[in-house]
This record gives C-alpha cells, structure tokens and sequence, in this order.
C-alpha cells in the first residue's frame, strides 16, 4: 500500500503536491514512489480506457523546470517501461505541447503527462495528464488516484518484454507548428521573414516558456532582444511565473516601455496560460485579456458565445455584445468548467468558439480546447504583425473596452473544518435578502452560476458584487467593482454588517 494518501494530491483536475524538503510545515508527499504509483495508474487507466494492451500504448511525458522534475520523470518511466509500452520522453515542455504530442504525425501518442505545478512554489510539483480527446477531468484523476492505491490493479497488469525510451524533440516540433500558424494566418512563408521590423518582449518568468522568443518569434524576423528571464530555472528567482503576478506583470510592462517594443508577451511557468502587454506599456490581462481573445475570432464566428468565469466586469459584457456583436456567457471559476461549458453548448447545437478565465486560461474550438498560452499568444502575433503593417498598434483592438472607476478582490478566511456546508449556508442567506429586495439599490442577478452576483444601480455606487467559495479551499473570496470613485467603499459598507453575523467567517479585511 501507499504510504501517502494520494487522494490529498488531487487539486480538480491536477496532480499537486510537495516534491522537494525545505519549506517549514510542507513534508514531501509527491516522492519517486508515488510518482511511479500514479504512473502505472495512469497506464491502467489508458489499457482500460482505449482497450490497448499496454505493449502497444505510446506515452510521452515531459516536465518544466522545477529542480524536481528529472527526478519525477525517471521514476515516472522506470514505473512504466516494464509492461511493453513505448515511452517518449521530451524534456523541457510546454503543458500544450504535451497534449499535441497525442496530434502530431511525428508522435502519435496515446496518453501524455506534463509534470508541472503551474505557478505553484519551486518546492512543489505535480502532473497533468492527456488521452487524444484532451485534459483528464476531475472523475478521471481520482480514478487514477483510486489505481495508484489499489495493490490488486496495480498487481493486475503484468510486465512483459520492456518497452522502449526514446527521447523526442517535442518543443522544436510544436515551435514549427506555431510558425505556420503565423504564417498562414499573415499570408506569406518563413522565408519572407513576416515579423521584421516588429519588436516583441517575452518574459517567461524562468519557467517553459522562452522557446517562444527563441524558436517561434526569432526565426520569422522578430527582434526579441529586450526579452527577459528566458533560461529555464526551477528556482524562479526573479518573479512569479504568473501573468496574475502583478510584479510579474509590472516587470514586463516596465521591459516593454524601456526597450519601445511594439508587443508583449508574459507565459506562466507550463505555458497553458498567457497574456500580453500593448505597444505603450499597458498591460492586457483579466477583462483586457478575454476581450482580446475573442477579438480575435470576432469576424469569422459572429455571434458565437463566449464563455468566461464568474468574475468579469459588466464592461467586458457590453464590449463583447455590443462591440463584437458576440454573446457572453459568464460561468464558473476553473479553467475546465468554462472549457466543458463551451463543449457542452457546442454539443447542444449552440456555437461556442471560446473559453476563457480572467486568469489567461483561453481555449479555442478551433485548437481542440485546448487552454494553450502559446496558441494565444500566437494569435496575438498574427493580429499584432497585420496592425503593424497598417501603422497600428495591438490597443487598437480593445480600445473601445472600458473599465471599471474601481476594481477590489478580498477573501475571507472560512474559520470550521466544515468550511463547505457554512460558505453555502452564507451564499443562501445573502441569495435571500437581496432576491426579496432587502438590500436597497441592489437586485440580485440571475442566472448566476457561481456564488451570488448582485446589481447595485445607486448612481453613487453602481457596479456589482460578487460572493464566491474558492474551489478547493476554506476561502470565500469577494470582488466588488463600481463605476464610480468611491463605490466599493460603499457597496463594502452594505455588506459588513450582513457578512459580521457569522463567526466563523473572518471578515476583518471588509
């Protein structure tokens, strides 16, 4: 039997846990062991699940920089390679390019593993893995999980004659894939050099992501030299690799300013995230970042629907319906539940072309759904090459999105083991008084899909509220955003004395 309980590694659809000692109260619970376990669960559940004998299973796993990861990827393969199955091992990864491993005539695998922890800490690490259909859902993980624990299924798949162990130069193929999205989407061959004269910043925050600047931009012209924290270090020493990081986001929009680039663009540390900076220094992320994704496809797929999380702003709404003539569905936090939502509409005969988080998450249907910084950034590039040839700048795009006077974000700290069953109890009796026209100047909005979302149309604080339970943890985070200076303060004041009725519920932040 295991020694951990792998079941506290499941975060949704990830593996997550701690990889390397050094950290004050986090003991290693993600070692060679359970690195090995998970992966001949993962094994079982591709025999299962494609009805391939594992003999004739192709996997290919690779890893970010994390100073854990070889480790984790030669336990990883140890584990597997006895039962037959081929293994291809591509290094330094991008989360997007493992999955394309499953797509790419060169590979042709039937499951991939990326061991990464997004922009989790240097100490931690984790998995994400992929079939040809696309990243394993919550269900799937814990049925790995369930494998890995399990003696008796472990013990149910039989070694044979040991597969092989090639090591594929998966990044350089993925890199000429991206290139002939920019060139076909420009109009012209790698030749003719498209992106001469253009000068684009990528910061890659020490994670994945430089090849971006080397190995895509580069070779079609670009001038990368103002770019920043390309080289891969597992110990992230100079920011967060994390487009929501705002030093991360402000050193990139300082590099942008001082070096007159006329783009940029900052990756989190997998590269499944991403977003960009304009030609005068102005960060696009969060609404900025969802409107310029759907800018993009806005003339090939009029009125198809978006579909966001829950916290975007009523500026975003009317700048995608009535800007883009596009329609706007705001649904849950969590990169998969948006992504399954546009799926789900897909599927029900409802065009869907897009889904994206706040936090730089963007799926296209066109890219197989897959949330793919790279594939974003890369359509940037194209619109940014297009504009520059016309004399102008990315901004354009967006430049009739509006923004909020004021925008917070606070969390409350849930204070019971029973954090789940008292944030619902919270959200029904707020849902309560505001539906029943107790909070004056407030309506509640429907439908909502996630926490409680609330109207307030008091010309001195008209904006929205927005109530939450986090999705893993005893957290209840709170966006307020208003239309007017001083409005959050007094949308904050109407809820304090609601929110101060439940002990259990820290709110000395409000």
């Amino acid at each position: 039997m295991p020694k951990y309980d792998y079941g506290k590694l499941q975060n949704g659809s990830d593996i997550r846990g701690v990889a390397l000692e050094g950290v004050a109260g986090e003991p290693v619970n993600l070692d060679t062991e359970a690195a090995g376990r998970l992966a001949r669960g993962f094994l079982f559940w591709l025999h299962h699940t494609t009805g391939k004998e594992t003999k004739d299973l192709t996997i290919s796993i690779g890893r970010d920089p994390r100073r854990s990861g070889e480790k984790i990827v030669e336990a990883f393969c140890d584990a597997i390679l006895p039962y037959g199955c081929n293994v291809l091992n591509a290094g330094l990864a991008s989360t997007p390019a493992m999955f394309m491993s499953t797509i790419f005539d060169e590979y042709q695998c039937d499951g991939a593993v990326m061991v990464t922890a997004s922009h989790l800490p240097w100490n931690r690490n984790g998995m994400k893995f992929f079939g040809k259909d696309g990243g394993l859902d919550q269900g799937d993980i814990a049925d790995i999980i369930t494998f890995a624990e399990s003696d008796s299924v472990l013990h149910s798949i039989r070694p044979t004659t040991p597969g092989t162990l090639e090591t594929i130069p998966l990044l350089s193929t993925y890199a000429a894939h991206l290139r002939k999205l920019i060139t076909d989407g420009i109009g012209c061959c790698e030749t003719d050099m498209p992106l001469s004269g253009m000068k684009i910043t990528v910061d890659a925050g020490n994670g994945s992501g430089g090849f971006y600047a080397g190995k895509v931009l580069a070779p079609l012209g670009a001038d990368v030299s103002s770019s920043q924290f390309l080289a891969p270090d597992g110990n992230f020493p100079n920011h967060a690799p994390n487009p929501e990081d705002k030093k991360a986001m402000a050193a990139i929009c300082a590099q942008v300013k001082a070096s007159g680039s006329d783009l940029g663009l900052i990756f989190d540390t997998d590269v499944d995230r991403s977003s960009a900076v304009d030609e005068l220094g102005q960060e696009i992320s969060r609404n900025g970042i969802v409107a310029m994704a759907a800018a993009l496809i806005a003339e090939a797929h009029p009125g198809t629907t978006v579909v966001t999380d829950s916290i975007t702003s009523n500026q975003l709404t009317a700048f995608l319906e009535d800007q883009l003539g596009l329609t706007h569905l705001r649904f849950k936090r969590g990169y998969k539940n948006v992504i399954n939502k546009s799926k789900e509409l897909c599927e029900s005969g409802v065009d869907s072309q897009l889904a994206i988080e706040t936090s730089g998450h963007a799926a296209y249907k066109e890219n197989y759904f897959l949330d793919d910084g790279a594939y974003l950034a890369t359509k940037i590039v194209i619109q940014a090459a297009l504009l520059f040839r016309q004399g102008h700048g990315i901004s354009s795009l967006i430049a009739a999105l509006e923004s909020p006077a004021e925008s917070i974000e606070i969390r409350f700290p849930i204070l019971t083991e029973a954090f789940a069953a008292y944030g619902d109890q919270i959200l029904q009796d707020l849902e309560n008084l505001a539906a029943a026209g107790q909070l004056q100047g407030a309506s509640l909005v429907t439908p909502n899909y996630e926490g409680v979302r609330i109207h307030f149309t008091k010309p001195s604080c008209k904006g929205w509220l927005l109530l939450r339970k986090s999705l893993h943890d005893p957290i209840m985070p709170l966006n307020i955003e208003s239309d007017v200076k001083g409005g959050t303060a007094e949308i904050r004041s109407v809820l304090k004395p609601i929110l101060a009725a439940y002990d259990k519920l820290d709110t000395s932040k409000l």
